[in-house]
Parts: C-alpha cells; structure tokens; sequence
C-alpha cells in the first residue's frame, strides 16, 4: 500500500485531535473529489513499517491528546489497501485501546466483501458511499455530499 499523506495533528477529520493517514488508490474516482492525487495507488509514499510505527508513537504520545485515528484517502478498503490497513487497525486497538478509528470510504456497507467486512468490524465510524457533486454541503460534518451516511459502529469515549 502507499500513502498520500501523513498528519499527525489534525482536527478537521473526526472529532478532537487526531492522526490521519490519506491512503493512495481509489477506483470510485468521483467527480468533484477534492482529493484526486490519492486516486493512483502507486502514488505518494510506500506504507512501511517505519511510518507504521510512527503512527503508534503519535497516538501514544502523551503531549498531545489524541482521540483516535482517521484512516482516509483514496479509498482504505480498496482490496489492495487491505491488508496494510487491516494490520494497521489490529495493532491501534491492541497497542492504543483507548482511541478511536474513522474510516471513509466510497463503497456502501452494504456493498462490502467479507474482506472489507472483516476491517469495518473493528472500526469505531465509518463514512460511506461516493462523493455526489450534486448532493454536495459544505453545512454537513465529516461528509461532503448528503447521501453519505455516518456510521456508529461501536461505542468509543
């Protein structure tokens, strides 16, 4: 997997502070996206064990209170995302339990394989569905077109 960007401070992409990661490659390739350089997956940066691993820190970084991690892109369920990202999941709820993890993607819940399905059932949220130019709000939270629906899966604090 690659990665577009890091940010290890941010409090636009979810509630509170929080790490993102922007993952490369999306298929959904949706008109007025206004991320269109993650759509190549062999874009940006290798997702390696060194950035991982950054990752971890930040989230356990004292200093600066973290609520959780947004995962971003792109696509993070893009089925060649996948395993980087599930691994990434495993080892926040393992090593950092007490912080939360969104993820947005294009696809539906409803339209998800048992690979995606597997990686969505240790989120906290998830935004779903393709940005729809014509449905665009720039008044709705965490989402850019109305037809995107928010998705408490679990309970996080």
């Amino acid at each position: 997997m690659n990665y577009n960007a890091y940010y290890p401070v941010d409090v636009i992409n979810g509630p509170g502070t929080r790490a993102t990661l922007f993952v490369s490659g999306c298929v959904h390739q949706c008109r007025g996206c206004y991320n269109q350089s993650t759509w190549n997956p062999e874009s940006g940066h290798v997702f390696d064990a060194e950035i991982q691993q950054q990752i971890i820190d930040d989230l356990k970084d004292e200093r600066i209170k973290r609520r959780g991690l947004s995962l971003s892109g792109g696509d993070p369920l893009l089925p060649s995302n996948l395993p980087a990202i599930k691994a990434l999941v495993e080892r926040v709820k393992k090593e950092c339990p007490d912080k939360d993890i969104w993820l947005w993607t294009g696809y539906t819940l409803n339209a998800l394989t048992l690979e995606q399905q597997e990686v969505i059932s240790m989120l906290d949220v998830v935004i779903d569905g393709k940005f729809e130019r014509e449905l665009a709000d720039p008044s709705l939270r965490f989402r850019g077109s109305s037809n995107q629906m928010i998705h408490t899966l679990n309970s996080y604090t």
